[in-house]
């Protein structure tokens, strides 16, 4: 297992961080059995999906290891089958965690269940619950992909080995330590922008507690203005969560996941930009402001010393990155924070997808919340139809459905 899908994997036993992809298809397969069989046997199909983690003691990485007896999927019926009871019964889910050690995945199919935004008659929703030593959120959608019929397959990732990390963490740091440099000589000199700082926490960083909901907005791509999906989202967000708050919002910002250029050396290649919200600018140059920040986020994701600190952090010895997750307390506020909310932005493809006979309708996402971060917001689009959702408990967001209508309007 690499380093960062270690520190995931021993991480979640502090912060729960599994993945739920929710799909959504247009209809109920008039043999529901031999669907979700037709799933399973693309599963053992695939070697990404046959796999468990065996612990390798206090000194070494955890290792993947093939397991087939795993691969199986939960039925669920909601009580009065609808769409809201659906995304009920997903918050539920999310208080059942993969034991990574058995399986890293699991399957639940709902049906049948009504009242599908834009959508008239009967549907089945497929949620694929992912843990996330396994896949980051490009990578889960592929392997979704797959088991949903896409043709193609989901590669491997090319790991180096752990037995030879720690030899090369010294030579490593030091070049992370003259690249981390350099970029700061660079920043000075105006050739690299300079980063989007941490700024005060609001009611949004509050430690969940209380009641946890989702809920989903569904828009064609259309009728999203701007120069992105994403920044669109990003600059509704920024409107809507500055009239919610009761409290002063000018340095409103969020943290926005993206996929990292290069070879992926791990199951999970992606790093947070953060992201200003501006909400005192007009809709204009709110947009053009928050482009801005995703773009020199972007540029200086790319710049050589973040590679070099991946390689560092990648041959961290073992028992050195466990004790270091031991040592995490979550119950500690911090002062400052990177982002007051989560804005998680995946295209999943194509509309492709069937389960069984059904095409697929949409696609969502529902980031997990974590001890510094009530309140999160997934993008998710597949061929034309983009879902936008709201993930927050109580102590974050009292009113959620008020918060929904001032997000509505916004975009």
């Amino acid at each position: 297992m690499a380093a960062i899908d270690a520190q995931f994997y021993w991480m979640s036993a502090k912060i729960p961080s599994d993945q739920f992809l929710l799909y959504a298809f247009a209809a109920v397969p008039a043999d529901l059995d031999g669907a979700v069989a037709e799933v399973l046997e693309r599963a053992r199909a695939c070697p990404e999906l046959t796999m468990r983690v065996e612990d390798a003691g206090p000194l070494r990485y955890p290792r993947w290891v093939p397991a087939f007896d795993h691969i199986g999927a939960v039925r669920h019926r909601v009580a009065d089958d609808s769409w809201a009871g659906c995304l009920d019964a997903l918050v539920r889910l999310t208080d059942d965690q993969l034991d990574v050690g058995a399986a890293p995945w699991r399957l639940h199919v709902f049906a049948p269940v009504h009242g599908i935004p834009g959508h008239g008659g009967p549907a089945t929703v497929a949620v694929l619950q992912v843990a996330h030593a396994l896949a980051d959120g490009a990578r889960a959608s592929a392997l979704a992909a797959w088991l949903f019929g896409r043709a193609a397959p989901v590669a491997a990732v090319d790991t180096p080995s752990s037995r030879l990390q720690p030899a090369f963490l010294p030579w490593r740091a030091v070049v992370a330590a003259r690249s981390h440099r350099r970029r700061d000589l660079d920043t000075r000199a105006g050739l690299l922008p300079h980063p989007v700082g941490d700024r005060p926490p609001l009611a949004t960083n509050n430690p969940p507690a209380g009641r946890r909901a989702v809920r989903t907005l569904v828009r064609r791509r259309t009728e999203l203005n701007g120069n992105t999906v994403t920044v669109a989202v990003l600059s509704a967000v920024s409107a809507a969560l500055s009239q919610y708050l009761d409290e002063p919002c000018d340095s409103l910002g969020a943290e926005v996941p993206m996929a990292k250029s290069g070879v992926r050396l791990a199951n999970n290649h992606f790093g947070n930009i953060r992201v200003g919200l501006y909400p005192g600018y007009d809709r204009a140059a709110r947009m053009a402001a928050i482009a801005n920040d995703v773009a020199n986020g972007r540029l200086r994701s790319g710049h050589p010393a973040s590679v070099a600190a991946d390689r560092a952090f990648a041959a961290t010895p073992a028992a050195l990155l466990r004790w270091g997750v031991e040592k995490f307390d979550p119950q500690t506020r911090p002062v400052r924070v990177a982002g007051n909310t989560v804005v998680s932005s995946v295209y999943r493809g194509a509309a492709d997808l069937r389960f069984g006979e059904a095409p697929v309708l949409l696609t969502a996402g529902f980031p997990a919340l974590s001890p510094a971060m009530g309140l999160t917001h997934g993008v998710h689009g597949i061929g034309d139809t983009v879902v936008i959702s709201v993930h927050a408990a109580e102590s974050a967001i009292s009113e959620i459905d008020v918060y929904l209508r001032l997000l509505d309007a916004s975009l």
